[in-house]
């Protein structure tokens, strides 16, 4: 057994972001009635979301703006983008959002049959997150999945963010091993693959969309099951 310990991401590597916060976003959008205050539809909506979130955290991941920033500003931002009056309680819009999206409980196809399949063959697995602490395990308990982890190391618990090495160096500590016998598994190429590169990991690509960069991970795949083929 080449590695001993294999290191997952959650959100948009196990966790399925865009399909839970979709559902999220649709229950939101007919609570509050969002369509008295402009915007066209639900889909409109749930799209310009997750492209002005998706684009705040890549700047989150290169330490451009804080946490707190993307709490405050995403959905002010969509109703901008939208053309709509931004409603006064755009907060509350702002909490239903933390408070729904938790409870969600998808998985990317495969992860499951992977998780199990990496439980059975003896490997300890953790997983290393950008996320909050509260948010990231209720993410966890949701989806069921809190069974198959040693840790859940998260920028709050390893007081850094990937890609900075210390979140690795911390995770590796904690889980009792090194670099050489560990595995990080992500999607984020910057916060994930480059991360995990600096302190020597090899790395699993998550690349569904094929994306092609100057240096390569140690392996490049486009969906979970691939994965196997490595293990």
């Amino acid at each position: 057994m080449k590695y001993r310990h294999i290191f997952f991401d959650l959100d948009h590597t196990l966790w399925d972001f865009e399909r839970n916060s979709s559902e999220s976003l649709e229950e939101i959008f007919h609570h509050q009635e969002l369509t008295k205050y402009g915007i066209s539809s639900c889909e409109a909506f749930v799209c310009s979301f997750l492209k002005i979130n998706t684009a705040l955290w890549d700047a989150f991941d290169k330490g451009q703006l804080h946490h707190s920033y993307i709490r405050e500003n995403r959905f002010k931002m969509v109703f901008a983008e939208l053309g709509v009056e931004c409603p006064p309680h755009h907060g509350e819009i702002g909490e239903l959002y933390l408070t729904s999206l938790p409870t969600k409980k998808h998985l990317l196809e495969g992860a499951l049959d992977l998780l199990n399949y990496v439980a059975e063959a003896g490997y300890g697995m953790h997983i290393i997150t950008n996320g909050f602490n509260e948010i990231q395990a209720r993410k966890i308990a949701s989806s069921e999945i809190g069974h198959f982890f040693e840790n859940v190391v998260t920028f709050e618990t390893a007081n850094a963010k990937k890609p900075d090495r210390r979140i690795f160096e911390f995770a590796l500590e904690i889980a009792g091993t090194t670099a050489s016998e560990s595995l990080m598994v992500g999607d984020n190429w910057i916060a994930d693959i480059l991360g995990a590169k600096q302190v020597g990991m090899d790395t699993v690509y998550l690349n569904p969309a094929g994306l092609e960069f100057d240096e390569e991970p140690t392996y490049n795949i486009k969906r979970l099951e691939e994965l196997l083929l490595v293990l």
